[in-house]
């Protein structure tokens, strides 16, 4: 392995972020956001400068290929300064390849790649992409268009030895003619929450609503192609009507009805169209199994229609599919195509954060003189230690390994909870997480016990699928059943991570019940931990009861309130 090449893969834009290879091992990937704690932070000039270098130290090894993606924004008419940047900050080995690739492209390698088959179809869907001018694909289409059309989504039909592109929507830019089914979403997202990255907040409204109230018609399917019709349109504009305020749940109940009525509509017409769209693409590859990337790929509903309601056997979604994950694709691209390797690498786990320091954890302990900080040696003494304050309805952060890449937390910077009071979820929403009251909270289970609990027969190790709870459990995991009795849930099998598997057996040997509630470790409008210190400050700053790094507990010497 250390005689495998280097390569660097990056995102300039939206959800900015790095990937690192060694050959076929990731060394790293990480978003902008977890460096800068600014959520959804752009990539910009100066970021290598300031952020990364001082902070990733990986980085100053000689790359032996570097790869780079941008978006539909104004972020490449600075490339003279980027190179500027890059010939100061970087060591580029003898020989090393370079190329940028265009945005549904970079999508497509971080999607086909890293899953599991050897055959596929792909679909990438999100707002826009490159413009027509900038594409790095071959694409027979491309020629009949003007070079500032912008890809919305994109359709392939990709192996091991090839990836051929069938088939493209394009948007002219034309402000009162939006297209495809990022857009969209983005657009009714909008109507309900400002800024950016609210469409789980519009997903978890949705089942409060009924999606045939407002009469509004689906949206227009014309094989690849989507187009918003007027009447949506319309509507969306309606901003005043709909946008969602705090308020809006304990006062005037027809106004958060009304808001509702469209999150169920808008989910319902986007749900629709993409099972459409799906088959579509089923009818001209015929392939098995589907790949599918884009931001529209963090819907986790349509996740789940997707594999029960398509003739695809099989669908992966990257932990990442949004523009995060698009730097993990650029790095497997360069390792590929500029330097001919073969990617071994498969998306088996999310946990490709830089590795933490053990004496950063000590460190930011020892100064803790506010706190009881245990070190308990043994970690099945630190699960049952956690299991005791669990089964007391106490709420417990855990910081463990390397972080997550993609915006879900699966085990390793998480808040966990009994999932058997419904009060434990509203707790969190309302003191820890400082959030909607109708958000829901995610369950995680161990994979053999999984389908007693949830309609699957299948691992979901990445939190991408809303399937249906079972009555007869539904009762028994409140805290992480949402109110049309569904789940977005994680399994942790056997191959999973070993302290989170043992935790869930340590839980159910106490309980009889293999679930934890599981949310990501963060407070309002901040991005995940990524740091000691940064865990230890959310835990100082929440009512959070107790905070597991192994081998450590931390406690506050005054307990705050029992949940309740």
């Amino acid at each position: 392995m250390s005689d495998a090449p280097i390569v660097l893969g990056v995102n300039r834009t939206q959800d900015a972020s790095l990937c690192l290879m060694q050959g076929s091992r990731v060394l790293f990937a990480i978003q902008k956001e977890r460096l800068t704690r600014r959520k959804h932070h752009w990539g910009r000039v100066d970021d290598f400068r300031k952020i990364y270098l001082p902070r990733l130290a990986a980085l100053r090894q000689p790359l032996d290929a570097l790869v780079e993606c941008y978006s539909s924004d104004d972020e490449i008419g600075n490339l003279a300064a980027y190179e500027e940047e890059l010939a100061e900050c970087l060591t580029l080995a003898p020989g090393c390849k370079r190329a940028r690739i265009s945005h549904h492209l970079s999508h497509v390698y971080s999607v086909f790649h890293p899953s599991p088959f050897d055959e596929a179809a792909v679909m990438i869907i999100d707002g826009q992409g490159s413009p027509a001018s900038e594409f790095t694909e071959q694409w027979e289409g491309a020629s009949g268009v003007p070079g500032d059309w912008r890809e919305v989504s994109s359709f392939y039909r990709a192996s091991r030895e090839r990836i051929a592109c069938m088939g493209k929507q394009l948007w002219n830019r034309d402000e009162q003619r939006l297209v495809g089914l990022g857009m969209f979403y983005f657009l009714l997202t909008q109507a309900v929450f400002p800024g950016e990255g609210n469409e789980g907040k519009v997903m978890g409204l949705a089942p409060h609503g009924d999606p045939h109230a407002l009469g509004l018609p689906p949206l227009e399917v014309n094989g690849a192609e989507v187009t918003i019709p007027a009447r949506w349109r319309e509507i969306l504009r309606e901003r005043n009507r709909f946008r969602y305020s705090s308020g809006d749940a304990g006062g005037d109940q027809s106004r958060f009805a009304d808001i509702a009525n469209l999150a169920a509509a808008g989910q319902h017409a986007f749900e629709e169209a993409v099972l459409e769209v799906a088959r579509w693409l089923h009818r001209q590859t015929g392939a098995d199994d589907l790949c599918f990337a884009g931001g529209t790929g963090l819907n986790c509903s349509t996740n789940d229609r997707l594999l029960r309601e398509t003739p695809f056997r099989r669908v992966f979604i990257p932990p990442a599919p949004s523009d995060a994950g698009t730097s993990l694709g650029c790095a497997v691209y360069g390792l590929t195509e500029l330097l001919g390797d073969p990617c071994d690498y498969r998306w088996d786990n999310d946990y490709l954060g830089p590795e933490p320091d053990s004496a950063d954890i000590e460190a930011v302990l020892r100064d803790a003189d506010d706190l009881i900080v245990e070190c308990i040696g043994q970690p099945e003494h630190l699960r049952a230690r956690m299991v005791d304050l669990l089964c007391a309805t106490r709420v417990v952060g855990l910081y463990h390994g390397r972080s997550e890449f993609g915006p879900r937390a699966l085990g390793h910077r998480s808040i966990l909870g009994d999932p058997r009071h419904a009060h434990v979820r509203d707790w969190i929403n309302a003191r820890v997480k400082e959030r909607e009251w109708f958000r829901p909270l995610a369950p995680v289970v161990l994979l053999e016990r999984a389908e007693e609990f949830f309609d699957i027969r299948r691992p979901s190790p990445f939190m991408q699928f809303a399937a249906p709870v079972r009555p007869q459990a539904a009762h028994l995991i409140p805290a992480v059943t949402h109110v049309d009795c569904t789940a977005r849930l994680q399994t942790v099998g056997e191959q999973d991570d070993p302290f989170l598997r043992a935790l869930l057996q340590a839980f159910e040997a106490r309980t009889g019940v293999p679930v934890l509630l599981n949310t990501s470790f963060n407070r309002k409008e901040e991005p995940i931990v990524e740091t000691p210190s940064e865990a230890l400050a959310s835990f100082r700053r929440t009512p959070m009861h107790a905070l597991a790094m192994p081998p450590y507990l931390v406690r506050k010497r005054v307990e705050p309130e029992p949940v309740s």
